[in-house]
This record gives C-alpha cells, sequence and structure tokens, in this order.
C-alpha cells in the first residue's frame, strides 16, 4: 500500500510488490545502503539493533542482522526494546550506528527501518539522502566468506536505561514511592508491556494494572496513543479507582495520561507539565515542533527562559535544541527529549519526570492539570491520491491567506490573532495533516474545517 522514505527513515506496509511496500527485498536493500554507508571509508563498523512488538518484527529483524552480518559488520541484537533503549545502547556501545525496527504509531500492517548515527540519533538528511542513492543504485559491496560480520545478542540495556532514569537529578523516587499511586497501563500489545512495569516498579510504584500486556503485536486499539483510541484505559482507570491511567505508543517513545476521572491530561500538555518542572529546577529554554501547543511558549516565558519552534520531526527539534541549548524539547504529540539524558524522545524519562512532578502537587493529577491552560488543538488529516501537487496547493491557500501572518519553513503555519492552523505533509504517511489551536474548542474545530475546505476546493 506505501513505502515511504523521510527523515523519520524508510517505512511501509509489509507485504505486496517491491519499490512500493516494505517488502524482503526493501529491507535488504534499505539495511545494505544503510550499512554501507557506515562503512564508507572504513574497514569496519558496529550496528545496534532492537524492534517493537509487531507482528512482522522479528522477520524484518532477521533480514536486517544477516544482511548487516553480509556487509562484514558487527552487530548487537537488542531484541524487544524501545526506540530510546536502542539510542541510548548505541552510545553505550560505542556504536557507528543503530536501526530501530518500528512503525511507531502506525498501524499493524506498517513497519520500518529508524536509522541512527553514531550519538544515537536520527541520522541527517544529507545521510538519508546517501542511503535513499546507494539503495536506489544497489552499491553494495558485501563481504568474503571468511570477513562476515558477526552477532551478539544482549537484553540488559532496558535494565540499565531504567537505572539511569531512576538516578537522574530530578527524578524523585522516594516522594513517588511515598504517593503510593495506583496506576494502569495500556501497553498496546508491545514493548510497553515489558518496559513499563519494570521502570512504574523501579520508581517505587506497587499497584500496577496492565491493559494488552500480551506482546504478540495484534494491537487491541489504533496504536496512536490519541483520546479516541483511548476508551478501555479511561474505562478500567475509573473501575480500578485507580490514581492515573498512562499510555504508550508501540515503541515506547511517545506518552499521555488519563486522570483519576477517566478525562484525558492531553497528550500536548505531556510536555507542557514536565517542561515546568524541569523549568522550575533549571533554568533554560525549550523547544517544540510548530504543531505543539503554545502553551509551551507561555511556561518558558513565565520561568525567563525562551522558546523556540522547530519544524515538525524529532531530528529536527534536536537540531533546534542544540542550537538553542534548550534544557529540554520535544513534539506535543506527547513526546519528551531531556538532553542530559540524550537527545530523542523517551517515556520512560517522561513518566519519571512526570511522576516526580506529580507526587510534589497535594491533590491528584485532575486538580494538577488544572494548573494550565485549558487550549484545544484539533488534529485532522486528509488523505493524499498520488500525483498530487502539494507545493501547488500550498502556494494557492497562502495567497488566500496572504493578510495573516504565515511560517512556510514546515509547511504552511498560519495565524489568526491567539490562534493558529498549520497544514504540513506527513512524514510516516501519505497525508496532510491540519493542525489548528485555539482557547475554544469550537473555534479550532472550525478553522481546522475552514482550511479542509479549502483544500478540497484546491484539489
Amino acid at each position: 500500500m506505501a513505502l515511504i522514505k523521510s527523515i523519520s527513515g524508510i517505512r511501509g506496509t509489509i507485504g505486496g510488490l517491491p519499490n512500493t511496500n516494505l517488502t524482503p527485498l526493501d529491507i535488504v536493500r534499505f539495511s545494505a545502503a544503510y550499512g554501507s554507508m557506515l562503512l564508507s571509508g572504513n574497514k569496519s563498523a558496529k550496528v545496534v539493533v532492537g524492534r517493537d512488538g509487531r507482528i512482522s518484527g522479528d522477520m524484518v529483524n532477521q533480514l536486517v542482522l544477516q544482511t548487516l552480518v553480509g556487509l562484514g559488520i558487527q552487530v548487537v541484537d537488542l531484541g524487544l526494546s524501545t526506540t530510546p533503549t536502542v539510542e541510548m545502547a548505541v552510545k553505550w556501545e560505542k556504536a557507528d550506528g543503530g536501526i530501530i525496527i518500528t512503525a511507531s504509531h502506525n498501524p499493524k500492517e506498517w513497519n520500518a527501518l529508524k536509522l541512527l548515527n553514531s550519538d544515537g540519533e536520527f541520522i541527517s538528511a544529507e545521510a538519508g539522502a546517501q542511503v535513499l542513492e546507494l539503495a536506489a543504485k544497489e552499491s553494495f559491496k558485501f563481504a568474503p566468506v571468511d570477513k562476515l560480520g558477526s552477532i551478539t545478542t544482549n537484553d540488559s540495556y532496558l535494565d540499565k536505561h531504567i537505572e539511569v532514569v531512576c538516578n537522574h537529578p530530578l527524578v524523585n523516587v522516594e516522594a513517588i514511592r511515598a504517593k503510593n499511586f495506583k496506576i494502569v497501563v495500556d501497553a498496546i500489545n508491545s514493548s510497553g508491556a515489558i518496559a513499563m512495569p519494570k521502570l512504574l516498579k523501579a520508581l517505587g510504584v506497587e499497584e500496577i494494572i496492565v491493559l494488552n500486556e500480551e506482546v504478540n503485536g495484534k494491537f487491541a486499539h489504533n496504536p496512536e496513543p490519541l483520546p479516541e483510541n483511548l476508551s478501555g484505559l479511561s474505562a478500567e482507570v475509573k473501575k480500578k479507582d485507580a490514581s492515573l491511567g498512562i499510555a504508550v505508543d508501540p515503541d515506547v517513545d511517545r506518552l499521555c495520561f488519563v486522570c483519576e476521572d477517566g478525562s484525558m491530561f492531553g497528550e500536548e500538555f505531556t510536555l507542557v507539565a514536565v517542561a515546568d518542572y524541569v523549568l522550575s529546577n533549571r533554568k533554560g529554554n525549550t523547544v517544540s515542533n510548530m504543531s505543539s501547543t503554545k502553551a509551551l511558549k507561555e511556561i518558558t516565558l513565565k520561568h525567563g527562559g525562551e522558546y523556540f519552534p522547530s519544524p515538525v520531526g524529532e531530528v529536527n527539534v534536536v537540531k533546534k535544541m542544540k542550537e538553542m541549548n534548550a534544557v529540554i524539547g520535544g513534539e506535543g504529540n506527547g513526546g519528551i527529549i531531556m538532553p542530559d539524558l540524550h537527545y530523542g524522545r523517551d517515556a520512560l524519562i517522561g513518566t519519571g519526570l512526570f511522576l516526580s512532578a506529580l507526587a510534589q502537587h497535594k491533590n491528584g493529577i485532575k486538580s494538577f492539570r488544572s494548573r494550565y491552560p485549558d487550549y484545544f488543538i484539533s488534529k485532522n488529516k486528509i488523505e493524499l491520491e498520488q500525483n498530487i501537487d502539494v507545493k501547488d496547493l500550498f502556494e494557492k491557500i497562502k495567497k488566500k491567506y496572504k493578510k495573516q501572518p504565515v511560517n512556510t519553513e514546515d509547511g504552511l503555519k498560519i495565524e489568526f490573532d491567539s490562534d493558529w492552523v498549520h497544514l504540513r505533509t506527513s512524514n510516516t504517511e501519505p497525508i496532510i495533516r491540519i493542525y489548528a489551536e485555539s482557547n475554544f474548542e469550537t473555534t479550532a474545530n472550525n478553522i481546522a474545517l475552514r482550511l479542509m475546505q479549502d483544500i478540497k476546493e484546491f484539489l
């Protein structure tokens, strides 16, 4: 159905025809291209590989491992893991790169190769272009039999990851333990079923209820942690009289919370709440992408720091965070990036910091949420047919709203007084995303609907 090549990696649906889907031939070709790039000018290379719990995960993993071995590369196989754990393991192993086999929030038929550099961060656009060029030309030179690579398995890095989270100076394990939280986790039949209970126990949480805990990749619902997909978690939090609920995506880099009454804390406010806590302890700047809530900017200014927007995409957020020396950043989809731990979205450190902040609050999470404004972001999307000229489409919309402040750094962001709308093509799906924010839910929805109607008319 789709094969997408972007800064978010090589992503596609399993099965079908080569070059149009993520087939075994495509997996081998892109793995070989990535490995060949690492070997360029080097005699040897080491790569860390890990995967989430998808149905196709083991199949893709074996193809990736053996392709890298065929190039003469040393491979460290983490097996079932989380995206942030693989990112950190690259640095711990002093590896030349890493591959995370996950399609993140996409449904079960999808999988992807997320490609990392030696810092455990997503490769640059330039490196990505090199991989795509090598793949297109199939410029691979495989190793002779006596110089094949090797595979070492290592399942210890999740425990090490949890240990460094618990030892982080802003994670207060004693305060969390003293609150006696009862927490329901929606693990969405993937890596979170292993990682989140283990983390919560290490943080001193004794009562943990896990939903969708069998790691089989047969996601019990759409795996993107949005309110419409979390009705089961919401109901279970109320049924069990729990303190809160936690939802992660299949590779555990996105994080959101459910209040004790079953209402949503709001994925946009995961980063806001954590940033507020961090900035209360450390002065500095923040970064989020252009599709994230304006509340982060307000919190940052309140603490005396500066806020900087970036284009959407983790690699873009990280680049801006480094440029502006941000003490925390991330994305409004529940992605927390804590640079003194590593430059990657990480639901584990996000959980540790959020619970530390909540533990210092006298009342429950619903009361904690009331500390922040009730801004609303209407999140919508329009599927793209092939051969649509999106650039021309955006130019027409830009012309229509020429009297409004417009930012074209990442798609099209239009401001309407204190409200905004952001249109951009997705890095992970063949769609246009339309996000609009306002102080009022109806206004946000109306702005989004107006722009969606514009898109349909111009198409």
